[in-house]
């Protein structure tokens, strides 16, 4: 799927923000996470908006969602049918904002969100890519087990070779992170999979990046999305990714 540039009517008019929230059955924690999101943002001075891209809940996640645009217009709620992919969802969001500043956020309650602010700061600052990260200084994966803590290292390093060194990132595979579009517009990114960041490092423009530590919570309301078929996502990515790489270093 290509991200669309900002429609030219909006190229002359300042920063504005689009967060977006991938769901799928997360009626347990919709409601609350836009409340407190908003506490956040509402004190900042940029406009915003927050796009929930939902997979066609089978609970009431829609409904709740629904309700709270229904007050706030900076809420809104986008429905895709018979589709599924955390990346997908958080391009189909971002293809429906001229926002200049593009960012995402799980939601089920695992990302601080109280670091919206800092995360928005630091893109201001003249960054390109912010990203809240579990392995940055100070940065914790918080009560996983051994075997999750390993494999999630295991999925880091497979990315090390892909990376740029002057952008290099030690959390390539968060779901915590801010861009600017500018920097990722008409590229032709993967639409099915879950980690779109990695994406973004090796195909984006990105000149400059900075990591903010996150402590990633635990889910304590609802059901973990993990399961066998991510896992495989995330090894076809790679495999696309390497295969072009090694393409690229052939022709040069």
């Amino acid at each position: 799927m290509t991200l669309l540039p900002a429609s030219e009517r909006d190229e002359n008019t300042k920063e504005s923000l689009a967060l977006v929230l991938p769901t799928l059955g997360e009626a347990e924690n919709i409601g609350d996470l836009l409340n407190e999101i908003r506490l956040v943002l509402d004190p900042l001075s940029i406009p915003y908006e927050i796009l929930v891209v939902d997979d066609d809940s089978p609970d009431e996640t829609g409904a709740i969602v629904s309700a709270i645009a229904h007050q706030d217009p900076r809420v809104r709620l986008l429905v895709r049918k018979g589709e599924r992919g955390l990346s997908g969802a958080i391009l189909h969001g971002w293809n429906h904002t001229d926002a200049t500043i593009l960012g995402v956020m799980d939601a089920d309650r695992q990302h601080p969100v109280e670091l919206l602010s800092e995360l928005l700061h630091a893109i201001q600052d003249n960054c390109d890519l912010v990203i809240g990260s579990r392995y940055t200084q100070g940065g914790e994966l918080g009560k996983w087990n051994l075997a999750r803590k390993f494999l999630s290292a295991a999925a880091v390093w497979a990315t090390w070779p892909l990376q740029r060194p002057h952008i290099w990132a030690k959390d390539p595979m968060s779901g915590f992170f801010m861009v600017r579009r500018r920097c990722i517009a008409q590229i032709a990114f993967q639409k099915t999979g879950f980690k779109l960041l990695l994406e973004i490092l090796v195909r984006g423009q990105i000149d400059s990046i900075k990591e903010v530590p996150i402590v990633f919570g635990l889910r304590n309301r609802g059901e973990s999305k993990a399961n066998y078929k991510v896992g495989w996502e995330y090894a076809r990515l790679l495999a696309k990714l390497y295969a072009k790489k090694i393409g690229l270093v052939r022709r040069t």
